[in-house]
């Protein structure tokens, strides 16, 4: 494993990620009982890689809070896409890199290098102008989940970056197994129509957006610094609105498209920084 494949692996875990908001709109359900069977598909998946790599459940300080924070990121984030915007929703995740600069210098005392707030405060504008016209006031309880979301979304990248794999994969697995928990009790109060459609749009979430997405997550992070795993996960957003246009019609305008070169020049760019940076100290 090398630094170079982890980028790809993140890039390819961000590209399932993003059929998400495609999918979830197909399902008619609470965004609290999708999250509960997406992840209790997931949890199988993940449960099958790490029998399959022989990598037993680890419970520790690092793994259990890594849990925890990744349960609330996939229970608010599901739950933010049914109360506010798509658009908001995914803006508003995305200021996990903001979050993991801002409790890393709070908490962890860590300087960060110009190019790393540059590429932040790029990657940052450039969602906001690709979503510019569908973002809005919106519900303000949603827009406030959806913000949450990028918090401990942070929080997870923060607590696992450089733990034994093991460690990692087990963070995961009880995530999905408490976003489970949490979410499946309110199949009994919300009374779901359940219908083919939905049923398939779950599995496919449960299996390609998000059981080998974390796989792939899990096995990459431990090669690349939580800030480049964040920025790198930008190419979700910028993808979720292609599958929109190809599948609802809905094409993106001029300011969407500049919004996209400036993402994907940020973190290209600081990707490319940091591999000069990191030969020369070699």
């Amino acid at each position: 494993m090398t630094k170079n494949k982890a980028i790809v692996e993140i890039l390819l875990c961000a590209a399932l990620w993003s059929i998400a908001g495609i999918l979830m709109k197909q399902i008619p359900w609470s965004g609290f009982v999708i999250a509960g069977f997406r992840s209790g598909i997931a949890g199988v998946v993940m449960a099958l890689y790490m029998a399959a790599r022989r990598l037993k459940l680890t419970v520790s300080r690092r793994s259990v809070p890594g849990a925890l924070a990744l349960c609330a990121t996939m229970t608010l984030f599901s739950v933010a896409n049914k109360v506010t915007t798509a658009a908001n929703a995914i803006v508003l995740q995305f200021t996990c890199p903001i979050w993991i600069l801002l409790l890393s210098a709070a908490f962890l005392h860590k300087r960060f290098r110009r190019a790393d707030l540059l590429a932040v405060g790029c990657t940052f504008l450039g969602i906001v102008l690709f979503f510019m016209d569908g973002l809005r006031a919106g519900n303000l309880w949603g827009n406030c989940v959806a913000l949450a979301s990028g918090l401990t979304f942070g929080l997870y990248y923060m607590s696992l970056g450089d733990c034994p794999e093991s460690e990692r994969m087990s963070a995961v697995l009880m995530a999905h197994f408490l976003t489970f928990l949490i979410g499946a009790p309110f199949t009994f109060t919300t009374h779901p129509a359940v219908s083919a459609p939905a049923i398939l749009c779950l599995l496919a979430l449960g299996v390609f957006q998000l059981g080998i997405p974390y796989v792939l997550l899990a096995h990459a992070s431990g090669w690349c610094p939580p800030l480049i795993c964040a920025l790198l996960g930008a190419l979700e957003p910028l993808l979720n609105p292609v599958w929109v246009a190809i599948f609802d019609g809905e094409i993106p305008g001029v300011t969407a498209l500049i919004g996209g070169v400036i993402v994907i020049a940020a973190v290209t760019a600081l990707c490319i920084y940091d591999a000069r940076e990191e030969a020369r100290t070699c």
